[in-house]
């Protein structure tokens, strides 16, 4: 896999079924190491390490429902109380981070209602601080460091 605009991490794989597997922390199981899942394990290790996030507060890979539609986000970050911190939306380093890879993100946060949104494709990382009260967002630098 290409090198991402992340730290380096170690990370445990293994050949099976013909296929390249990673460990995910989060789902304590292997899974198929396709690009956007380097992508979305470098944003689990950079939230846990880099950050540091408390794994258990991480949640990746779950359904939910918009307009009676399944969907199923990359990375949800959760405050100790249940709500939402940090939405990330993981693209394959090959996608470009478009206007539809943000209003993606914005129709899962409608529902969901994380304070910071993530935007990446490994290389380009766009994070947002969101104002839901008057439905504005500001971009940031950086997402914030966990601090409780």
């Amino acid at each position: 896999m290409q090198s991402l605009n992340f730290p380096a991490y170690n990370f445990r794989l293994k050949n099976s079924e013909n296929n390249v597997h990673i460990f995910d922390v989060i789902r304590k199981k292997f899974v198929v190491l396709q690009p956007e899942e380097w992508v979305r394990q470098h944003v689990v290790h950079y939230l846990i390490e880099e950050k540091k996030y408390p794994s258990s507060l991480i949640n990746v890979e779950k359904q939910l429902k918009i307009n009676e539609i399944t969907k199923r986000y990359d990375i949800v970050v959760f405050n100790s109380d249940g709500s939402i911190e940090i939405l990330v939306e993981c693209k394959s380093p090959k996608i470009q981070i478009s206007q539809e890879t943000f209003n993606q993100i914005a129709r899962y946060n409608m529902q969901l209602k994380a304070s910071y949104l993530m935007v990446t494709n490994g290389m380009d990382h766009y994070y947002c601080e969101m104002n839901l009260e008057e439905e504005k967002y500001t971009f940031l630098k950086h997402i914030p460091d966990f601090n409780r």
